[in-house]
């Protein structure tokens, strides 16, 4: 069958067999094939995947890894479901993919289906994400990511905010199409990135949905009143109103052009080296840790620096950018040697 969901209404299937279901663009074909076959007795839909990105062309979970979220709770008991089944072999998440036993964990034909002699070839010549997909079935969050496979996930940290550390607010706008959000970062020794807030369309919003200028300074100004906010910097680009705004009503602003290759070029790589080095910790939010796992490198000669796969993309990075503002930031002003005494207090 073709990929087209609409030309699939009314097939009242008995069985469905649905090939490398992680490479589904989206989950309406199989929305429309599983739901199609309420009239049948004994109806069976089979699903063969290996494991894939985490997101779709949407942006969103994909079905396939849906599902595979939700054979977990099955087998561990959370979810009662007799009626799913799911059988699946993969490595652990944070396995090196160039050893041999974890190839043989994921791939219960290795050394008889599977040459080994082809996984040790394929490996020194495929990308770490594409190879981790394709021979050890583990989920990735992009197939060229910019972090390194699960490095993000392992510096979690639970704490609650203390009032008296100072914090940077990075702040990356959007009018309609993006996402509007808003990060902080502690100024200590070990910063700890959180989410504040964050606009972004949903699939249920309407066409013109826009975000609410008076919405984000209002969250600002009320983050800034309970904590000890030294320094809220932000994209310019259609906010220069609101930046105004929030400065005279005393916060401390600064202008921070997301688009200067200048800028962001040495912020995100003292971003990465810091994830890397495990030299931060942050709040688990999945908004930022998608956002962050959308982001790819464009690399010329003004340097390297995160971007969106491409202009037109679906696939928001702007948590990502407002992450990397705000560690920047706070990272910039923990260096100097004389402590910034100004901080938004009421």
């Amino acid at each position: 069958l073709s990929s087209e969901a609409f030309t699939k209404e009314g097939l009242s299937p008995h069985l469905v067999i649905f090939d490398e279901l992680h490479a589904s663009p989206t989950d309406e074909l199989y929305n429309v094939l599983q739901l199609g076959s309420a009239a049948r007795r004994n109806p069976l839909l089979l699903a063969i995947s290996t494991a894939g990105t985490q997101t779709d062309s949407t942006g969103q979970e994909s079905i396939c890894f849906r599902l595979y979220q939700y054979g977990q709770k099955v087998a561990r008991g959370e979810v009662d479901d007799p009626s799913f089944f799911m059988a699946w072999w993969e490595a652990p998440q944070k396995a090196n993919h160039h050893d041999l036993d974890v190839w043989r964990t994921a791939n219960p034909g290795f050394g008889d289906l599977n040459d080994p002699a082809d996984f040790e070839s394929s490996v020194k010549r495929t990308p770490e994400a594409e190879f981790r997909t394709k021979r050890c079935n583990q989920w990735v969050s992009a197939q060229f990511a910019w972090l390194p496979h699960g490095s993000w996930d392992a510096l979690t940290v639970e704490r609650e905010l203390d009032p008296d550390v100072p914090i940077v607010l990075g702040f990356d706008g959007s009018f309609s199409g993006d996402a509007t959000v808003l990060v902080g970062a502690t100024v200590e020794a070990q910063p700890h990135i959180f989410l504040v807030r964050a606009w972004e369309k949903q699939p249920h919003d309407p066409i013109d949905w826009r975000v609410d200028s008076q919405e984000v300074e209002d969250e600002i100004f009320d983050f800034c009143s309970r904590y000890k906010v030294i320094e809220v910097a932000c994209d310019p680009y259609r906010w220069q109103r609101s930046m105004q705004a929030l400065e005279d009503r005393g916060l401390p602003i600064v202008e921070y052009a997301s688009t200067s290759p200048a800028r962001m070029v040495p912020a995100c790589a003292k971003f990465f080296d810091s994830v890397s080095q495990a030299t931060l910790t942050h709040a688990r939010d999945p908004l930022l840790a998608r956002h962050l796992s959308n982001c790819v490198i464009k690399n010329d000669r003004l340097g390297p620096r995160i971007v969106k796969e491409h202009k037109t993309s679906i696939r928001k990075i702007d948590a990502a950018v407002a992450a990397v503002i705000a560690f920047d930031r706070a990272t910039s002003i923990r260096q100097v040697e004389t402590p910034v005494p100004m901080f938004f207090d009421v």
